[in-house]
Protein backbone atom coordinates (compact mmCIF):
# COMPACT_ATOMS: atom_id res chain seq x y z
CA UNK A 1 0.00 0.00 0.00
CA UNK A 2 1.34 3.25 -0.81
CA UNK A 3 -1.07 5.75 0.32
CA UNK A 4 0.75 8.65 -1.91
CA UNK A 5 0.52 6.79 -5.28
CA UNK A 6 -3.07 6.12 -4.07
CA UNK A 7 -3.95 9.99 -3.71
CA UNK A 8 -2.23 10.88 -6.23
CA UNK A 9 -4.04 8.23 -8.69
CA UNK A 10 -7.40 10.38 -7.16
CA UNK A 11 -5.97 13.81 -7.82
CA UNK A 12 -5.15 12.61 -11.97
CA UNK A 13 -8.69 11.40 -11.35
CA UNK A 14 -10.29 13.94 -10.88
CA UNK A 15 -8.26 16.31 -13.52
CA UNK A 16 -9.82 13.62 -16.20
CA UNK A 17 -12.90 14.17 -14.73
CA UNK A 18 -12.72 17.95 -14.94
CA UNK A 19 -11.75 17.74 -18.45
CA UNK A 20 -14.10 16.02 -19.28
CA UNK A 21 -16.23 18.46 -17.99
CA UNK A 22 -14.74 21.05 -20.22
CA UNK A 23 -13.17 22.61 -16.66
CA UNK A 24 -9.87 21.67 -18.05
CA UNK A 25 -8.73 21.42 -21.90
CA UNK A 26 -7.62 17.74 -23.29
CA UNK A 27 -4.28 16.77 -24.47
CA UNK A 28 -2.87 18.48 -20.77
CA UNK A 29 0.37 16.06 -19.59
CA UNK A 30 0.02 15.23 -15.98
CA UNK A 31 3.42 13.57 -15.62
CA UNK A 32 4.83 16.62 -13.51
CA UNK A 33 2.01 16.67 -11.24
CA UNK A 34 3.32 15.29 -7.91
CA UNK A 35 1.60 14.51 -4.26
CA UNK A 36 3.96 14.71 -1.86
CA UNK A 37 4.36 15.16 2.18
CA UNK A 38 4.24 19.26 2.13
CA UNK A 39 7.22 21.60 3.82
CA UNK A 40 5.08 22.33 6.87
CA UNK A 41 3.26 19.55 8.68
CA UNK A 42 0.71 22.48 10.15
CA UNK A 43 -0.64 22.94 6.67
CA UNK A 44 -1.66 19.55 5.93
CA UNK A 45 -0.77 15.81 5.41
CA UNK A 46 -0.17 15.65 1.96
CA UNK A 47 0.37 18.52 -1.38
CA UNK A 48 0.20 18.47 -5.11
CA UNK A 49 1.62 21.12 -7.25
CA UNK A 50 -0.78 20.13 -10.12
CA UNK A 51 -2.39 23.80 -10.75
CA UNK A 52 0.81 24.97 -10.70
CA UNK A 53 2.28 22.86 -12.97
CA UNK A 54 -1.31 22.46 -15.42
CA UNK A 55 -1.95 26.24 -15.92
CA UNK A 56 0.16 27.59 -18.40
CA UNK A 57 -0.73 24.32 -20.66
CA UNK A 58 -3.90 24.96 -20.31
CA UNK A 59 -4.30 29.08 -20.31
CA UNK A 60 -6.17 29.17 -16.92
CA UNK A 61 -4.84 31.12 -13.54
CA UNK A 62 -3.25 28.19 -11.06
CA UNK A 63 -5.32 29.43 -8.23
CA UNK A 64 -8.69 29.01 -10.56
CA UNK A 65 -7.72 25.72 -11.36
CA UNK A 66 -6.58 25.14 -7.56
CA UNK A 67 -9.99 26.03 -6.31
CA UNK A 68 -11.97 23.63 -8.75
CA UNK A 69 -9.91 20.60 -8.24
CA UNK A 70 -10.40 21.20 -4.38
CA UNK A 71 -14.34 21.48 -4.44
CA UNK A 72 -13.85 18.27 -6.71
CA UNK A 73 -12.05 16.75 -3.97
CA UNK A 74 -13.48 17.42 -0.98
CA UNK A 75 -16.23 15.54 -2.22
CA UNK A 76 -13.69 12.01 -1.89
CA UNK A 77 -14.63 10.62 1.57
CA UNK A 78 -10.69 10.24 1.52
CA UNK A 79 -10.36 13.69 1.99
CA UNK A 80 -11.34 15.55 4.55
CA UNK A 81 -10.00 19.22 3.67
CA UNK A 82 -8.50 20.22 0.64
CA UNK A 83 -7.00 24.04 1.18
CA UNK A 84 -5.90 26.34 -1.47
CA UNK A 85 -2.02 28.18 -0.42
CA UNK A 86 -0.14 30.91 -2.03
CA UNK A 87 -0.42 31.18 -6.14
CA UNK A 88 -2.12 27.96 -6.68
CA UNK A 89 -0.28 24.62 -4.07
CA UNK A 90 -3.43 22.45 -3.08
CA UNK A 91 -3.08 21.16 0.71
CA UNK A 92 -5.21 18.09 1.83
CA UNK A 93 -5.93 16.60 4.92
CA UNK A 94 -7.23 12.79 4.58
CA UNK A 95 -9.55 10.75 6.54
CA UNK A 96 -7.96 9.14 10.02
CA UNK A 97 -9.49 6.01 8.51
CA UNK A 98 -6.60 5.74 5.64
CA UNK A 99 -3.61 6.19 8.30
CA UNK A 100 -5.21 3.28 10.33
CA UNK A 101 -5.52 1.61 7.31
CA UNK A 102 -2.04 2.27 6.52
CA UNK A 103 -0.77 0.58 9.82
CA UNK A 104 -2.98 -2.69 9.00
CA UNK A 105 -1.49 -3.09 5.80
CA UNK A 106 1.94 -2.71 6.99
CA UNK A 107 0.71 -5.50 9.42
CA UNK A 108 -0.77 -7.59 7.25
CA UNK A 109 2.19 -7.20 4.39
CA UNK A 110 4.69 -7.83 6.52
CA UNK A 111 8.20 -8.01 5.50
CA UNK A 112 7.22 -7.14 2.03
CA UNK A 113 5.46 -3.91 2.94
CA UNK A 114 6.88 -1.26 1.21
CA UNK A 115 8.16 -3.22 -1.73
CA UNK A 116 7.65 -2.11 -5.17
CA UNK A 117 7.79 -3.23 -8.72
CA UNK A 118 9.39 0.49 -9.59
CA UNK A 119 12.49 -1.32 -11.20
CA UNK A 120 9.98 -4.10 -13.30
CA UNK A 121 12.61 -6.87 -13.35
CA UNK A 122 15.67 -5.26 -14.75
CA UNK A 123 19.33 -6.28 -14.51
CA UNK A 124 21.63 -4.07 -12.45
CA UNK A 125 25.46 -4.58 -11.61
CA UNK A 126 26.42 -2.65 -8.82
CA UNK A 127 30.45 -3.34 -8.64
CA UNK A 128 32.07 -2.32 -5.05
CA UNK A 129 34.82 -2.26 -2.76
CA UNK A 130 37.07 -3.57 -5.35
CA UNK A 131 40.46 -3.33 -3.54
CA UNK A 132 43.94 -4.00 -4.53
CA UNK A 133 44.17 -7.71 -3.34
CA UNK A 134 47.35 -6.23 -1.48
CA UNK A 135 45.91 -6.39 2.17
CA UNK A 136 43.16 -6.39 4.34
CA UNK A 137 40.60 -4.16 3.86
CA UNK A 138 40.76 -0.71 5.60
CA UNK A 139 38.59 1.56 6.99
CA UNK A 140 37.52 3.28 3.70
CA UNK A 141 36.62 0.39 2.14
CA UNK A 142 34.18 -0.41 5.15
CA UNK A 143 32.47 2.80 4.04
CA UNK A 144 32.29 1.62 -0.12
CA UNK A 145 31.23 -2.08 1.46
CA UNK A 146 28.43 -0.64 3.70
CA UNK A 147 27.26 1.76 1.36
CA UNK A 148 27.31 -0.75 -1.92
CA UNK A 149 25.96 -3.55 0.01
CA UNK A 150 22.75 -1.71 0.92
CA UNK A 151 22.84 -0.65 -2.49
CA UNK A 152 21.97 -3.45 -3.87
CA UNK A 153 19.47 -4.41 -1.44
CA UNK A 154 17.85 -1.24 -1.59
CA UNK A 155 17.06 -1.83 -5.69
CA UNK A 156 16.44 -5.50 -4.82
CA UNK A 157 13.66 -4.33 -2.72
CA UNK A 158 12.22 -2.01 -5.13
CA UNK A 159 12.00 -4.50 -7.97
CA UNK A 160 15.85 -4.48 -9.79
CA UNK A 161 17.36 -7.84 -10.24
CA UNK A 162 20.99 -7.11 -8.38
CA UNK A 163 24.10 -8.36 -9.20
CA UNK A 164 27.04 -7.91 -6.53
CA UNK A 165 30.05 -7.52 -7.59
CA UNK A 166 34.10 -7.20 -6.78
CA UNK A 167 36.61 -6.05 -9.47
CA UNK A 168 40.26 -7.49 -8.29
CA UNK A 169 42.93 -5.88 -9.35
CA UNK A 170 45.60 -8.14 -9.64
CA UNK A 171 46.72 -7.23 -12.86
CA UNK A 172 48.80 -4.60 -12.11
CA UNK A 173 52.53 -3.45 -10.80
CA UNK A 174 51.24 -3.75 -7.33
CA UNK A 175 50.57 -7.58 -7.39
CA UNK A 176 54.36 -7.93 -8.26
CA UNK A 177 55.26 -5.73 -5.16
CA UNK A 178 52.90 -7.97 -2.92
CA UNK A 179 54.83 -11.23 -3.97
CA UNK A 180 58.11 -9.54 -3.08
CA UNK A 181 56.92 -8.35 0.27
CA UNK A 182 55.57 -11.89 0.42
CA UNK A 183 59.04 -13.13 -0.45
CA UNK A 184 60.33 -11.07 2.39
CA UNK A 185 58.16 -12.65 4.75
CA UNK A 186 59.13 -16.10 3.51
CA UNK A 187 62.78 -15.40 4.18
CA UNK A 188 61.63 -14.58 7.57
CA UNK A 189 60.43 -17.39 8.08
CA UNK A 190 63.40 -19.41 7.11
CA UNK A 191 65.20 -17.17 10.01
CA UNK A 192 66.95 -14.61 7.91
CA UNK A 193 67.01 -10.74 8.73
CA UNK A 194 64.82 -9.05 6.04
CA UNK A 195 64.17 -5.72 5.13
CA UNK A 196 61.14 -3.59 3.94
CA UNK A 197 62.36 -0.67 1.75
CA UNK A 198 60.06 1.82 0.63
CA UNK A 199 57.59 0.25 -1.65
CA UNK A 200 56.77 -2.98 -0.36
CA UNK A 201 54.43 -3.84 2.37
CA UNK A 202 55.95 -4.06 5.77
CA UNK A 203 52.27 -5.16 7.74
CA UNK A 204 52.26 -7.58 9.98
CA UNK A 205 49.32 -9.82 7.82
CA UNK A 206 51.57 -11.02 5.65
CA UNK A 207 53.74 -13.01 8.23
CA UNK A 208 51.39 -16.14 8.20
CA UNK A 209 51.45 -15.91 4.43
CA UNK A 210 55.58 -16.37 4.10
CA UNK A 211 55.09 -19.44 7.07
CA UNK A 212 52.59 -21.03 4.45
CA UNK A 213 54.61 -20.42 1.68
CA UNK A 214 57.21 -22.16 3.43
CA UNK A 215 55.52 -24.91 4.76
CA UNK A 216 54.16 -25.90 1.14
CA UNK A 217 57.12 -24.80 -0.73
CA UNK A 218 60.16 -25.54 1.75
CA UNK A 219 63.07 -23.53 0.90
CA UNK A 220 62.65 -24.20 -2.91
CA UNK A 221 62.93 -20.23 -3.60
CA UNK A 222 65.18 -19.19 -0.84
CA UNK A 223 68.42 -17.50 -2.78
CA UNK A 224 66.54 -17.91 -6.31
CA UNK A 225 66.55 -14.73 -8.20
CA UNK A 226 62.91 -13.15 -8.73
CA UNK A 227 62.36 -14.81 -12.05
CA UNK A 228 62.30 -18.20 -10.23
CA UNK A 229 59.80 -16.94 -8.08
CA UNK A 230 57.64 -14.08 -9.02
CA UNK A 231 54.63 -15.72 -10.89
CA UNK A 232 53.98 -18.05 -8.74
CA UNK A 233 53.88 -16.24 -5.52
CA UNK A 234 52.37 -13.19 -6.98
CA UNK A 235 49.42 -15.81 -7.68
CA UNK A 236 49.48 -17.71 -4.45
CA UNK A 237 49.52 -14.23 -2.41
CA UNK A 238 46.67 -12.57 -4.29
CA UNK A 239 44.73 -15.74 -3.31
CA UNK A 240 46.14 -15.58 0.26
CA UNK A 241 44.70 -11.60 0.38
CA UNK A 242 41.57 -12.59 -1.32
CA UNK A 243 40.75 -15.37 1.30
CA UNK A 244 41.63 -12.60 3.85
CA UNK A 245 39.69 -10.16 1.73
CA UNK A 246 36.59 -12.57 2.03
CA UNK A 247 36.85 -13.36 5.21
CA UNK A 248 36.82 -9.54 6.02
CA UNK A 249 33.74 -8.74 3.89
CA UNK A 250 32.10 -11.74 5.92
CA UNK A 251 32.69 -10.18 9.18
CA UNK A 252 30.69 -7.15 7.61
CA UNK A 253 28.21 -9.01 6.51
CA UNK A 254 29.03 -8.58 2.89
CA UNK A 255 27.87 -11.88 0.20
CA UNK A 256 29.42 -10.87 -2.83
CA UNK A 257 27.76 -12.60 -6.60
CA UNK A 258 30.74 -12.25 -8.48
CA UNK A 259 34.48 -11.74 -8.01
CA UNK A 260 36.13 -10.93 -11.73
CA UNK A 261 39.57 -11.15 -12.20
CA UNK A 262 41.35 -7.88 -13.97
CA UNK A 263 44.19 -10.69 -14.79
CA UNK A 264 41.86 -12.51 -16.98
CA UNK A 265 41.62 -9.76 -19.09
CA UNK A 266 45.07 -10.06 -20.24
CA UNK A 267 46.33 -12.33 -22.87
CA UNK A 268 42.86 -13.05 -23.61
CA UNK A 269 41.73 -11.15 -26.68
CA UNK A 270 39.40 -9.24 -24.42
CA UNK A 271 41.12 -6.39 -24.10
CA UNK A 272 41.62 -5.77 -27.83
CA UNK A 273 38.01 -7.10 -28.59
CA UNK A 274 36.90 -4.20 -26.44
CA UNK A 275 39.00 -1.41 -28.23
CA UNK A 276 38.06 -2.80 -31.59
CA UNK A 277 34.28 -2.23 -31.11
CA UNK A 278 35.06 1.20 -29.93
CA UNK A 279 37.30 1.67 -33.11
CA UNK A 280 34.45 -0.01 -35.26
CA UNK A 281 32.50 3.37 -34.19
CA UNK A 282 35.01 5.31 -35.08
CA UNK A 283 35.82 6.38 -31.61
CA UNK A 284 39.84 4.96 -31.53
CA UNK A 285 42.63 6.95 -33.23
CA UNK A 286 46.00 7.80 -33.40
CA UNK A 287 47.00 11.36 -31.83
CA UNK A 288 48.69 13.07 -29.34
CA UNK A 289 47.21 15.28 -26.60
CA UNK A 290 47.85 18.52 -25.89
CA UNK A 291 49.90 19.00 -22.54
CA UNK A 292 47.22 19.37 -19.83
CA UNK A 293 46.90 22.41 -17.20
CA UNK A 294 48.77 22.26 -13.90
CA UNK A 295 49.61 18.84 -12.92
CA UNK A 296 49.73 16.40 -15.49
CA UNK A 297 48.03 13.22 -15.46
CA UNK A 298 50.28 9.56 -15.37
CA UNK A 299 48.66 8.71 -18.69
CA UNK A 300 49.86 11.53 -20.74
CA UNK A 301 52.97 11.82 -23.16
CA UNK A 302 54.05 14.22 -25.56
CA UNK A 303 54.27 11.52 -28.50
CA UNK A 304 51.43 9.99 -30.38
CA UNK A 305 49.60 7.51 -28.32
CA UNK A 306 46.56 5.65 -28.91
CA UNK A 307 43.43 7.76 -28.31
CA UNK A 308 39.38 6.75 -27.07
CA UNK A 309 37.38 9.70 -28.52
CA UNK A 310 35.67 10.40 -25.12
CA UNK A 311 34.89 13.85 -25.77
CA UNK A 312 32.21 12.58 -28.08
CA UNK A 313 30.38 10.79 -25.07
CA UNK A 314 30.80 13.87 -22.36
CA UNK A 315 34.29 13.40 -21.72
CA UNK A 316 36.66 16.79 -21.25
CA UNK A 317 39.15 15.39 -22.91
CA UNK A 318 40.03 12.27 -25.23
CA UNK A 319 41.77 9.43 -23.09
CA UNK A 320 44.64 7.30 -24.12
CA UNK A 321 43.99 3.24 -24.55
CA UNK A 322 47.49 2.89 -25.36
CA UNK A 323 50.81 4.22 -24.89
CA UNK A 324 53.51 5.32 -27.63
CA UNK A 325 55.25 1.47 -26.14
CA UNK A 326 52.37 -0.23 -27.20
CA UNK A 327 51.54 -1.36 -23.55
CA UNK A 328 47.89 -1.13 -22.59
CA UNK A 329 47.09 2.25 -20.45
CA UNK A 330 45.09 1.98 -16.39
CA UNK A 331 42.17 2.94 -18.59
CA UNK A 332 42.07 0.67 -21.32
CA UNK A 333 41.28 -3.15 -19.17
CA UNK A 334 38.54 -0.96 -17.26
CA UNK A 335 37.04 -0.25 -20.38
CA UNK A 336 37.14 -3.80 -21.11
CA UNK A 337 36.02 -4.95 -18.07
CA UNK A 338 32.65 -2.91 -18.57
CA UNK A 339 32.56 -4.07 -22.30
CA UNK A 340 32.06 -7.23 -20.44
CA UNK A 341 29.22 -5.94 -18.28
CA UNK A 342 28.02 -4.54 -21.02
CA UNK A 343 28.03 -7.73 -22.84
CA UNK A 344 26.49 -9.78 -19.97
CA UNK A 345 22.60 -7.81 -20.38
CA UNK A 346 22.73 -5.52 -17.64
CA UNK A 347 20.17 -3.30 -17.94
CA UNK A 348 22.32 -0.45 -15.42
CA UNK A 349 25.78 -0.55 -14.43
CA UNK A 350 26.15 0.85 -11.03
CA UNK A 351 30.03 1.33 -10.17
CA UNK A 352 31.42 2.63 -5.92
CA UNK A 353 34.37 4.22 -6.18
CA UNK A 354 36.74 5.83 -3.83
CA UNK A 355 36.89 9.63 -3.24
CA UNK A 356 40.23 9.78 -4.88
CA UNK A 357 39.10 8.47 -8.27
CA UNK A 358 36.71 11.12 -8.73
CA UNK A 359 38.89 11.95 -12.01
CA UNK A 360 37.81 9.21 -13.75
CA UNK A 361 34.07 9.61 -13.47
CA UNK A 362 33.52 10.99 -16.68
CA UNK A 363 36.06 8.76 -18.96
CA UNK A 364 33.92 5.46 -17.36
CA UNK A 365 30.72 7.11 -18.03
CA UNK A 366 31.78 8.15 -21.79
CA UNK A 367 33.12 4.45 -22.22
CA UNK A 368 30.28 3.05 -21.41
CA UNK A 369 27.82 5.23 -23.09
CA UNK A 370 29.99 4.62 -26.26
CA UNK A 371 30.63 0.57 -25.37
CA UNK A 372 26.32 0.81 -25.26
CA UNK A 373 25.50 2.91 -28.03
CA UNK A 374 23.80 5.00 -24.96
CA UNK A 375 21.72 2.22 -23.89
CA UNK A 376 23.31 1.24 -20.47
CA UNK A 377 23.43 4.21 -17.70
CA UNK A 378 26.55 3.91 -15.65
CA UNK A 379 25.96 5.61 -12.17
CA UNK A 380 29.16 6.26 -10.09
CA UNK A 381 29.30 6.75 -6.81
CA UNK A 382 31.93 8.28 -4.82
CA UNK A 383 31.98 7.65 -1.19
CA UNK A 384 34.28 10.17 0.83
CA UNK A 385 36.63 9.52 3.55
CA UNK A 386 35.94 8.45 7.08
CA UNK A 387 37.66 10.08 9.86
CA UNK A 388 38.34 8.50 13.13
CA UNK A 389 38.04 9.29 16.68
CA UNK A 390 38.02 7.71 20.33
CA UNK A 391 38.00 9.41 23.35
CA UNK A 392 37.71 12.90 20.84
CA UNK A 393 41.40 12.11 19.48
CA UNK A 394 42.14 10.91 16.23
CA UNK A 395 42.15 6.94 16.33
CA UNK A 396 45.99 5.39 15.83
CA UNK A 397 47.03 3.38 13.30
CA UNK A 398 46.46 -0.01 13.18
CA UNK A 399 50.00 -2.30 13.78
CA UNK A 400 48.61 -5.46 12.50
CA UNK A 401 48.58 -3.23 8.65
CA UNK A 402 51.31 -1.39 9.05
CA UNK A 403 49.66 1.95 7.38
CA UNK A 404 46.33 2.12 8.23
CA UNK A 405 42.85 0.71 10.62
CA UNK A 406 41.49 -2.09 9.12
CA UNK A 407 38.10 -2.98 8.53
CA UNK A 408 38.49 -5.83 11.17
CA UNK A 409 39.88 -3.38 13.72
CA UNK A 410 36.38 -1.54 13.33
CA UNK A 411 33.81 -4.63 13.15
CA UNK A 412 35.82 -6.01 16.27
CA UNK A 413 35.37 -2.52 17.98
CA UNK A 414 31.54 -1.91 17.87
CA UNK A 415 30.07 -4.95 16.10
CA UNK A 416 28.77 -5.84 12.63
CA UNK A 417 25.37 -4.03 13.26
CA UNK A 418 26.88 -0.29 14.40
CA UNK A 419 29.60 -0.44 11.85
CA UNK A 420 27.08 -0.63 8.82
CA UNK A 421 24.25 1.72 10.43
CA UNK A 422 26.43 4.47 11.46
CA UNK A 423 28.30 4.34 7.88
CA UNK A 424 25.27 5.43 6.55
CA UNK A 425 24.41 8.09 8.70
CA UNK A 426 25.83 10.56 6.13
CA UNK A 427 25.18 10.83 2.04
CA UNK A 428 28.04 8.91 0.71
CA UNK A 429 29.58 12.13 -0.60
CA UNK A 430 29.66 13.71 2.54
CA UNK A 431 32.59 13.27 4.52
CA UNK A 432 31.54 10.73 7.96
CA UNK A 433 32.98 11.28 10.91
CA UNK A 434 33.41 7.52 13.31
CA UNK A 435 34.10 8.15 16.83
CA UNK A 436 34.45 4.73 18.55
CA UNK A 437 32.75 5.87 21.79
CA UNK A 438 29.88 8.04 20.30
CA UNK A 439 28.59 5.27 17.81
CA UNK A 440 28.06 2.93 21.55
CA UNK A 441 26.28 5.83 23.48
CA UNK A 442 23.00 5.20 24.44
CA UNK A 443 21.09 8.53 23.73
CA UNK A 444 18.81 9.86 21.11
CA UNK A 445 22.04 11.37 19.36
CA UNK A 446 23.20 7.98 18.41
CA UNK A 447 21.03 6.86 15.38
CA UNK A 448 22.12 3.22 15.74
CA UNK A 449 20.68 3.19 19.30
CA UNK A 450 17.62 5.08 19.11
CA UNK A 451 16.18 2.98 16.23
CA UNK A 452 17.26 -0.23 17.86
CA UNK A 453 15.61 1.11 20.97
CA UNK A 454 12.44 1.79 19.69
CA UNK A 455 12.59 -1.54 18.05
CA UNK A 456 13.22 -3.09 21.43
CA UNK A 457 11.18 -1.21 23.31
CA UNK A 458 7.78 -2.48 21.44
CA UNK A 459 9.23 -6.11 21.52
CA UNK A 460 8.66 -5.53 25.24
CA UNK A 461 5.67 -4.80 25.00
CA UNK A 462 4.43 -7.37 23.06
CA UNK A 463 6.30 -10.16 25.55
CA UNK A 464 4.50 -7.87 28.20
CA UNK A 465 1.20 -8.00 26.75
CA UNK A 466 1.47 -11.89 25.74
CA UNK A 467 1.95 -12.69 29.39
CA UNK A 468 -0.87 -11.03 29.96
CA UNK A 469 -2.90 -12.90 27.94
CA UNK A 470 -3.49 -10.53 25.31
CA UNK A 471 -3.51 -11.68 21.88
CA UNK A 472 -0.51 -10.33 19.66
CA UNK A 473 0.37 -11.97 17.03
CA UNK A 474 0.15 -9.78 13.22
CA UNK A 475 -3.32 -11.44 12.45
CA UNK A 476 -4.85 -10.50 15.63
CA UNK A 477 -3.81 -7.24 15.56
CA UNK A 478 -4.59 -6.11 12.09
CA UNK A 479 -8.08 -7.41 13.00
CA UNK A 480 -8.30 -4.56 15.70
CA UNK A 481 -10.74 -1.94 15.68
CA UNK A 482 -8.03 0.82 15.34
CA UNK A 483 -10.87 3.34 15.00
CA UNK A 484 -9.78 4.64 19.01
CA UNK A 485 -6.30 5.56 17.22
CA UNK A 486 -7.54 9.51 17.45
CA UNK A 487 -4.71 11.48 19.11
CA UNK A 488 -2.41 13.17 16.72
CA UNK A 489 0.53 11.56 18.38
CA UNK A 490 -0.69 8.54 17.37
CA UNK A 491 -1.75 9.48 13.78
CA UNK A 492 2.05 11.36 13.05
CA UNK A 493 3.04 7.76 13.86
CA UNK A 494 0.62 6.10 11.21
CA UNK A 495 1.25 8.97 8.98
CA UNK A 496 5.22 8.50 9.03
CA UNK A 497 4.57 4.72 8.32
CA UNK A 498 2.65 5.55 5.45
CA UNK A 499 6.00 7.45 4.16
CA UNK A 500 7.72 4.31 4.11
CA UNK A 501 6.75 2.74 0.14
CA UNK A 502 7.21 6.53 -0.99
CA UNK A 503 10.50 7.09 0.37
CA UNK A 504 11.92 3.72 -0.53
CA UNK A 505 11.43 4.33 -4.04
CA UNK A 506 13.16 7.66 -3.87
CA UNK A 507 16.22 6.08 -2.09
CA UNK A 508 16.14 3.82 -5.63
CA UNK A 509 15.35 6.22 -7.75
CA UNK A 510 18.66 8.17 -6.37
CA UNK A 511 20.65 5.49 -5.13
CA UNK A 512 21.02 6.99 -1.95
CA UNK A 513 20.37 3.88 0.75
CA UNK A 514 21.58 6.82 3.76
CA UNK A 515 17.73 7.86 2.98
CA UNK A 516 16.26 4.82 4.54
CA UNK A 517 18.79 5.71 7.55
CA UNK A 518 17.85 8.98 8.03
CA UNK A 519 13.91 7.99 7.53
CA UNK A 520 14.65 5.21 10.25
CA UNK A 521 15.52 7.49 12.25
CA UNK A 522 12.54 9.96 11.99
CA UNK A 523 10.29 7.07 12.40
CA UNK A 524 11.99 5.87 15.53
CA UNK A 525 11.47 9.77 16.98
CA UNK A 526 7.64 9.51 16.23
CA UNK A 527 7.60 6.29 17.96
CA UNK A 528 9.34 7.49 21.26
CA UNK A 529 7.29 10.46 21.50
CA UNK A 530 4.42 8.72 21.86
CA UNK A 531 5.51 6.36 24.13
CA UNK A 532 6.48 9.41 26.43
CA UNK A 533 3.41 10.74 25.99
CA UNK A 534 2.04 8.09 27.95
CA UNK A 535 3.86 8.65 30.94
CA UNK A 536 1.46 11.72 31.51
CA UNK A 537 -1.37 10.50 29.58
CA UNK A 538 -2.54 6.86 30.78
CA UNK A 539 -5.19 6.32 27.49
CA UNK A 540 -1.87 6.37 25.20
CA UNK A 541 -0.03 4.10 26.61
CA UNK A 542 0.22 0.94 24.84
CA UNK A 543 -0.37 -2.02 27.57
CA UNK A 544 -3.30 -1.30 29.85
CA UNK A 545 -3.97 -4.94 30.97
CA UNK A 546 -7.90 -4.01 32.08
CA UNK A 547 -8.91 -3.24 28.67
CA UNK A 548 -7.23 -5.95 25.75
CA UNK A 549 -9.22 -4.44 22.71
CA UNK A 550 -7.59 -0.26 23.25
CA UNK A 551 -4.46 -2.34 23.91
CA UNK A 552 -4.68 -4.56 21.08
CA UNK A 553 -5.22 -1.07 18.71
CA UNK A 554 -2.50 0.82 20.51
CA UNK A 555 -0.01 -1.72 19.98
CA UNK A 556 -0.88 -2.90 16.55
CA UNK A 557 0.38 0.69 15.86
CA UNK A 558 3.93 -0.19 17.89
CA UNK A 559 3.85 -3.92 15.84
CA UNK A 560 3.49 -1.71 12.16
CA UNK A 561 6.39 0.48 13.23
CA UNK A 562 8.63 -2.16 13.80
CA UNK A 563 7.64 -4.29 10.39
CA UNK A 564 9.10 -1.22 8.56
CA UNK A 565 11.86 -1.09 10.84
CA UNK A 566 12.69 -4.36 10.48
CA UNK A 567 12.27 -3.81 6.59
CA UNK A 568 14.52 -0.44 6.61
CA UNK A 569 17.32 -2.59 8.64
CA UNK A 570 16.99 -5.50 6.76
CA UNK A 571 17.87 -3.06 3.68
CA UNK A 572 20.95 -1.85 5.22
CA UNK A 573 22.25 -4.96 6.96
CA UNK A 574 21.33 -4.68 10.15
CA UNK A 575 19.74 -7.38 12.50
CA UNK A 576 16.78 -5.35 14.36
CA UNK A 577 17.52 -5.98 18.37
CA UNK A 578 14.82 -8.02 20.06
CA UNK A 579 16.19 -6.41 23.57
CA UNK A 580 18.52 -3.16 24.55
CA UNK A 581 21.25 -4.53 27.22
Amino acid sequence: MNLFTDIRALVLDTLTAMQNAGALPAGLDFANVAVEPPRDAAHGDMATNAAMVLAKPAGAKPRDIAEALAARLSDDPRVETADVAGPGFLNLRLSATLWHDVARAALNTGADFGRSDMGQGAKVNVEYVSANPTGPLHVGHTRGAVFGDALASLLDFVGYVVTREYYINDGGAQVDVLARSVYLRYLEAHGQEVAFEDGTYPGDYLIDVGKALKAEVGDAYVGQPEDVWLQEIRDYATEAMMELIRADLAALGVEMDEFYSEKSLYGTGRIEAALADLEAKGLIYEGVLEPPKGKKPEDWEPREQTLFKSTEHGDDVDRPVKKSDGAWTYFAPDIAYHYDKVSRGFDALIDVFGADHGGYVKRMKAAVSALSDGRVPLDIKLTQLVKLYKNGEPFKMSKRAGTFVTLRDVVDAVGKDVTRFHMLTRKNDAPLDFDFDKVLEQSKDNPVFYVQYANARVNSVLRKAAEAGIKVDDATLAAADLSTLTDEAQLSVAKKIAEWPRLVEIAGRTNEPHRVAFYLYDLASELHALWNRGNDNHALRFLDEDNPAASQAKIALARAVTVVISAGLGILGVTPAEEMR
